[in-house]
C-alpha cells in the first residue's frame, strides 16, 4: 500500500506563509488522487485541497486564492503552498491518498500549523 508522512508545520504569524510536504512511500504516480484535510480542535476534519493524478485541483472556499496544492510524481511528493494565513487555518493538517474507484483511502499521521494573531 502506501504510507503518508507530512512535514513543513509550524508557528507563523498571520498573513505569513508555509509550505507542507508529504513524502509517499510507494509510487503515486498512477494510482492515487492527493490531497490536504485538516482538524481544528473541537470540528470535523475537512477537505483543504485535492490533486487528481491528472493534475486536477480542487481547493475548499476559505483556502482559494491563499493555498496551491502541487504533487511531484517523479519525486512522489504532495505540497501545500499556504500564503496569507490567518488564525482560522490553525489546525492539524493531514495528507491522504485515495482510489475513490475502489474506496482505499490512506492518512498522513498529520502535522501542526498554527497561526498566532
Amino acid at each position: 500500500q502506501v504510507q503518508l508522512v507530512e512535514f513543513g508545520g509550524g508557528l507563523v504569524q498571520a498573513g505569513g506563509s508555509l509550505r507542507l510536504s508529504c513524502a509517499a512511500s510507494g509510487s503515486v504516480s498512477s494510482l492515487f488522487d492527493m490531497g490536504w484535510y485538516r482538524q481544528a480542535p473541537g470540528k470535523q476534519r475537512e477537505l483543504v485541497a485535492t490533486v487528481t493524478k491528472i493534475h486536477n485541483t480542487n481547493y475548499a472556499d476559505s483556502v482559494k486564492g491563499r493555498f496551491t496544492i502541487s504533487r511531484d510524481n517523479a519525486k512522489n511528493m504532495v505540497y501545500l503552498e499556504m500564503n496569507s494565513l490567518k488564525p482560522e487555518d490553525t489546525a492539524v493538517y493531514y495528507c491522504n491518498a485515495q482510489v475513490p474507484s475502489t474506496g482505499f483511502s490512506a492518512w498522513g499521521q498529520g502535522t501542526q500549523v498554527t497561526v498566532s494573531s
